[in-house]
């Protein structure tokens, strides 16, 4: 990952209902859940949380799957874990391992 990417992704992460729903989505695993039920459980307009939700899509935060007529979303995990990767790379000297995180990107 490039700095401006990183930017980039973190720009995406960085507007409350957006950073909700990604941390909301973290505890689906894959399984994922439809923009509706998002928008219930944060409280937010369906139409606001879709368009928050293709921001995270865009950003490659969010993988869609189609089950019957519903959408699911869910995180793409790897794209986390390269954020996550880039962000820690440096830390302790180039040891990740010394501050209590492994990179395994």
């Amino acid at each position: 990952m490039e700095n401006q990417d990183a930017v980039s992704a973190l720009g995406a992460l960085a507007q409350e209902d957006r950073l909700a729903a990604f941390r909301l989505l973290m505890t689906c695993g894959g399984e994922g859940m439809p923009s509706g039920e998002i928008a219930e459980h944060l409280d937010v307009s369906p139409t606001r949380m879709s368009f928050h939700l293709t921001t995270l899509e865009r950003a490659g935060f969010l993988a869609t799957r189609k089950e019957g007529r519903r959408v699911l979303y869910a995180v793409n995990q790897a794209r986390m874990r390269a954020l996550l990767s880039f962000l820690i790379d440096d830390c302790c000297g180039k040891n990740p391992a010394i501050c209590g995180f492994s990179n395994t990107d």
